[in-house]
């Protein structure tokens, strides 16, 4: 028999086991040891004296009761677990019911029975379901299934290889882009397309297959096709690509990933109609630009009632309300590289060890439209370690507005005060613009005296003036800490009874919740922000078109400050006497997060009034609009027409020191008619000759006689056409001033008359000339480049172009 010492050692082995299962959730084993040790005390109790009997009795009855109420919240747990499974089963099943009765209302019949298909099968592997209310949809799903069946299907046509899932199979971008014809060439479906309408060229089908994998993974346009996504599976959908890589602050408090059910019983997308601006909170992902997008997007929703953002997650029901879907498959449409494209997510979310997220979310914790938008902008940013971004690209992508940034510059001379103060106020209150804000870089300081973060993103939430004084409504995305300066809740002095009135604002009650939301006046904003991000809703326009091409790193100088002859370059024009205006948009594809950290590609638009023809110097002649460049994915240029303006432009594309080969779009957006399109090269033939001028041969140009003829000469022959178009380019040191001169010496005919004797290629420039002829007959020619003055020695590379076939030589 043993003693009670025995029985107390085993008993307290017992319960630190208990204790340690206790401690770790595990309730049923814990249980289990505690009755052991509690079992354990009660032995011990009998054989021991009345002195000890007494305390552990009251031990083993402690760890009995413990045990007892372990056992009974298991008992729940498994019970309320059953329930969660039936509830999660029945919402699966509704919402199969749901999409196959929308495709039937929608006259979609071969979805509506693959739909209704889905939803019998389903039922029947969950038999469970086959009672009530359930039981009677089944039946008639399957009723409704046998009668579209009769309707649309003859044996043949219902086989696997004609289902909408393998059908969409066939619209995927391949290779060599198949599917993309049937691509928009706007980027709102409202716009009327000019020009070619029938198809992409091969080069763009390249373009656009090639920037499909971004962060190495695809997102393939967007089609029609893509409405008919399944979202309907066997097991709840898990993405093939697998968690998303976590933010540092991420990782030091994450505990798991969950889905929408995990975290609260009755999840939604959204509830009531309209998105709530003031729910949007953001934690430790630096994505404020992003977040404060979303803020905009939602206030534009709920003030002029229309979807923006909300409608861009699927599924969605017929009035595009994006819907909580049981199996956990969401496709997110978003702009990106020229086009519309999807992006498919799961709904596994992180938490910490709380179960809190550790993602932007909802103040409303049972709707996730916050989560799942971000979740998929972060997949295409190669994960919630997000380097940060700007409001421009961030609201292109989740709305197609057309993206402009606009420099807050108060000392510059171009810089327009009280006219972008007008066009913030009067647009934002028509909904023509979405508008966010941003800080430039300051002390610690400045920022604990302001309130303000440093390079931070703030939406921009309304403009007014009242009694003169410019005010702004701002909400920080971490729907915390706001603005101390004028204006503020803290600021007693300038809160008038009338301006309180009139903003229906109470300083006094703001001060007690601080929810990130503050006014501050258009002066301070012009002392402590860097930049306003306005996106300008594309119905502003009726007519648009777009092209999307690539700039080969090979082409052209790195740097176009002597020649721009290379650049992708493009003729627009626009109906007679129209007036307007017209934006031209370049957008660079952007493939790769470290591009986009480290983004070192500087990109503009010129535009010259040269008649839609080919330009070559930059200066020659100056633009109409010089372009400032940027290293943003997004340059915006504008047109404003007039009914004496110029009626064909030639658009240039330029570049600060191209380092590699860049695939772009180029899109305009007009209030008239217009035409845009590549100016190709009219050359099929090239020939290049190297020289150089040295000793008695370094001449000069013509006005030294005595040595001009020195000069080396080069003989060009032109065969074939009667009628040819030459470029001659001629490339020597750049701290020589070039040129050169064109004689005819013979030609094929005689009875042809040349446009010309002698021809130069106009002032001397340094290192770089070009000229461009047309009308040319077959025939010789001779070609004498020079230096600007005698004894400039040095080599030189002379190139011509032509549309016939050509010989070029030393003469």
């Amino acid at each position: 028999m043993s003693s009670p010492a025995q029985f107390v050692e085993d008993a307290i082995e017992a319960a630190k086991r208990a204790v340690q299962f206790d401690s770790d959730g595990q309730h049923e084993a814990a249980a289990y040891f505690y009755k052991i040790a509690s079992r354990l005390l009660f032995q011990a109790a009998a054989v021991s004296d009345e002195v000890q009997v007494e305390g552990l009795k009251n031990k083993a009855e402690e760890y009995k009761n413990r045990g007892q109420v372990l056992l009974e919240q298991h008992a729940a747990i498994q019970v309320n677990t059953e329930q969660d499974k039936s509830r999660q089963k029945l919402l699966q099943f509704r919402f199969l019911m749901q999409q196959a009765l929308e495709a039937d209302a929608a006259g979609l019949q071969d979805t509506a029975i693959e739909l209704y298909t889905n939803t019998i099968e389903f039922v029947t592997q969950h038999s469970e379901l086959m009672q009530g209310e359930t039981k009677e949809l089944t039946i008639r799903a399957l009723e409704r299934a046998e009668e579209l069946k009769g309707i649309t299907f003859s044996p043949s046509s219902s086989s696997a290889e004609t289902s909408p899932t393998k059908r969409s199979h066939a619209y995927t971008v391949n290779a060599v882009g198949q599917a993309l014809p049937k691509l928009h060439r706007g980027s709102s479906a409202h716009l009327q397309v000019v020009g070619n309408t029938d198809g992409y060229t091969e080069e763009e089908k390249r373009v656009l297959f090639h920037t499909s994998k971004i962060n190495h993974l695809d997102y393939v346009p967007f089609m029609a096709i893509d409405l008919k996504e399944k979202f309907q599976y066997a097991i709840p959908f898990t993405d093939k690509d697998g968690h998303l890589a976590l933010a540092p602050k991420q990782r030091q408090s994450f505990h798991s990933w969950v889905r929408p059910q995990d975290i609260c019983p009755e999840p939604t997308i959204l509830l009531g109609n309209h998105p709530d601006f003031y729910s949007i909170k953001q934690t430790v992902i630096s994505d404020c630009s992003f977040v404060a997008s979303l803020a905009v997007s939602a206030l534009y929703e709920k003030k002029f009632g229309r979807k923006l953002i909300t409608a861009i997650i699927y599924p969605r029901n017929a009035e595009k309300k994006p819907l909580l879907n049981p199996f956990g498959k969401y496709m997110i449409k978003l702009h990106l590289n020229g086009v519309t494209r999807k992006v498919i997510i799961d709904d596994y979310l992180p938490i910490n060890r709380h179960g809190q997220l550790l993602c932007s979310y909802s103040a409303n914790k049972s709707e996730f439209w916050i989560s799942l938008l971000e979740k998929a902008y972060m997949k295409v940013m190669g994960g919630y370690d997000f380097p940060g971004s700007n409001s421009n690209i961030d609201l292109h992508a989740l709305t197609g507005w057309i993206p402009e940034r606009v420099a807050i510059r108060p000392k510059d001379a171009d810089f327009n005060k009280q006219s972008l103060f007008n066009i913030l106020e009067t647009r934002m209150a028509k909904g023509d613009v979405l508008v966010t804000v941003a800080t430039g870089e300051m002390s610690d300081s400045e920022a604990d005296r302001t309130g303000l973060v440093a390079t931070h993103a703030y939406a921009v939430l309304n403009v007014r003036t009242v009694n003169g004084v410019r005010l702004l409504q701002l909400k920080n995305p971490w729907s915390h800490l706001r603005w101390r300066g004028n204006y503020s809740e803290l600021d007693m002095r300038h809160w008038t009874r009338e301006l309180q009135a009139e903003l229906n604002y109470d300083p006094h009650s703001a001060a007690q919740f601080d929810n990130g939301v503050f006014w501050i006046d258009y002066d301070s904003i012009c002392a402590f922000y860097d930049v306003f991000y306005l996106n300008w809703n594309p119905e502003l326009f009726k007519y648009t078109y777009c092209l999307h091409a690539e700039w080969k790193a090979g082409m052209g100088p790195t740097r176009d400050v002597y020649t721009i002859g290379a650049n992708p370059q493009f003729e627009l024009d626009i109906s007679n006497e129209a007036t307007g205006a017209v934006w031209i948009l370049l957008t660079r594809h952007i493939m790769d997060i470290e591009d986009f950290k480290e983004n070192r590609e500087y990109i503009t638009v010129l535009v010259y009034k040269n008649n839609g023809k080919r330009v070559y110097y930059p200066m020659d002649p100056p633009p109409y609009i010089d372009g400032v460049r940027i290293n943003s994915p997004h340059y915006l240029c504008k047109i404003i027409l007039t009914p004496n303006s110029c009626r064909k432009f030639t658009l240039v594309i330029s570049q600060y020191e191209k380092t590699a080969t860049i695939y772009y779009s180029l899109r305009a957006y007009a209030t008239c008619p217009f035409g845009l399109k590549k100016i190709e090269e009219p050359y099929r033939y090239k020939k290049e000759i190297s020289g150089e001028w040295k000793g008695a041969t370094a001449g000069g140009c013509g006005n030294h006689q005595a040595t001009y003829r020195n000069n080396p000469k080069c003989k060009l022959e032109i065969s074939g056409a009667t009628e040819s178009k030459i470029l001659v380019e001629l490339k020597g040191p750049k701290q020589y001033q070039v040129g050169f001169d064109i004689t005819i010496k013979s030609l094929e005919d005689d009875s042809v008359t040349a446009p010309f004797r002698t021809t130069s290629s106009g002032s001397y420039r340094s290192g770089f000339v070009i000229l461009e002829l047309d009308n040319i007959p077959a025939g010789c020619l001779i070609i004498t480049p020079t230096t600007f003055l005698p004894g400039q020695e040095g080599p030189f590379i002379l190139t011509v172009k032509s549309s016939s076939p050509i010989q070029l030589s030393l003469y």
